[in-house]
């Protein structure tokens, strides 16, 4: 419960002028436009959850280390031109202020953070606390990646690909063994088990990258297996390693789950999200799919705690704001039940004619 990220603030920093958002130490539903910034927000969030685990070893960290540390980080991730800090700076008409990124934890712990356009590497506060957090968070981005990971992690670590840095920890997490069987308890067994019934099998992973599927006595390649599929496996694996393990990991931050799965699917992930936050799980998801929005609306209950947090962007400005709300209905403007209601109403006056 410690790890808990309660609340971030961002501010001069890439899309974001001046943004504090409030988790819920549950769930949290991430929506917006295109280009509102919902990807930025949920990166900045895990590179400040990283925590103690950007150290290879338990050695006493010096202010130098942890600074570096931390600016490798932000710019593995990001990735901005040139590979410079001050291009993930807020650039504007009157904006000389530092980028500052701050979160704010159920520990009571603060990280903080901050750098100029011609900043070399951040300033840390509070390094004793980011030290401490722990254990690291998950983050699953947009891409499927069980198809591509042979071979390209070792390539990851030798040449400038154009894949962030959270390819790379994704890969690290799937490569981990499995977990005893002591070790994976309550729903978490439930998930698994479902997932694999909805599949038809399971997704072994040989080392290396290479990864199989395996129905029965039958074997195939990854790439023969639906996008789909692909990512509900990598649930599967994350929670069979305890990558994910609800009431002790750090919290889960997943970018658009529904990319390229089917609708069928949703519903079942929407169940495995609900039980993993029910044994104390922090999940923060992007998303733009309405089918998604609506099975949480339909399948939560009263005891669950899920924010919808909508990113509205100022058309003559360009400042991003958030609006805060602990209920589907209560989502104002929302944008995605507003287009498939005018997709339902031009249905309606086809069919009468």
């Amino acid at each position: 419960m410690n790890n808990i990220i309660t609340q971030l603030q961002l501010t001069n920093f890439t899309k974001f002028s001046d943004l504090t958002i409030d988790f819920s130490p549950r769930i949290n539903v991430i929506i917006g436009e295109n280009s509102s910034g919902k990807t930025h927000l949920l990166k900045a969030a895990y590179a400040l959850c990283t925590g103690r685990s950007s150290f290879k070893n338990d050695a006493k960290i010096d202010d130098d280390d942890l600074s570096n540390a931390v600016t490798a980080k932000l710019l593995k991730v990001f990735m901005p031109l040139d590979g410079r800090l001050g291009n993930i700076r807020r650039h504007g008409a009157g904006n000389s202020g530092n980028a500052q990124l701050q979160a704010e934890f159920a520990s009571d712990k603060k990280v903080r953070l901050s750098f100029h356009t011609n900043s070399k590497s951040v300033v840390m506060q509070d390094r004793t606390a980011y030290a401490q957090i722990l254990p690291a968070s998950v983050y699953i981005p947009t891409k499927e990646v069980l198809s591509i990971m042979e071979g390209l992690p070792s390539l990851y670590t030798k040449f400038a690909l154009s894949f962030d840095q959270t390819y790379a920890d994704i890969f690290a997490w799937l490569e981990l063994p499995p977990a005893r069987p002591e070790q994976i308890v309550g729903r978490t067994r439930w998930a698994m088990e479902e997932i694999e019934k909805r599949i038809g099998g399971r997704f072994i992973f040989h080392g290396g990258g290479r990864v199989t599927f395996k129905a029965g006595d039958d074997e195939y390649s990854a790439n023969d297996m639906a996008e789909g599929f692909r990512k509900a496996g990598m649930l599967l694996r994350l929670l069979e390693t305890t990558a994910i393990q609800p009431g002790i990991s750090g919290p889960l931050f997943w970018d658009e789950p529904e990319t390229n799965m089917n609708p069928k699917l949703i519903r079942l992930l929407v169940d495995i999200v609900l039980e993993m936050s029910r044994m104390d799980q922090q999940i923060i998801i992007a998303t733009h799919d309405y089918v998604m929005l609506k099975w949480f609306d339909l399948c939560a209950q009263k005891t669950d705690q899920i924010r919808f947090h909508t990113l509205l962007q100022n058309e003559s400005t360009g400042e991003i704001t958030v609006e805060s709300v602990d209920s589907f209905s209560e989502i104002r403007p929302n944008a995605i039940s507003n287009t498939y209601a005018e997709l339902y109403d031009e249905d309606v006056k086809r069919a009468l004619g």
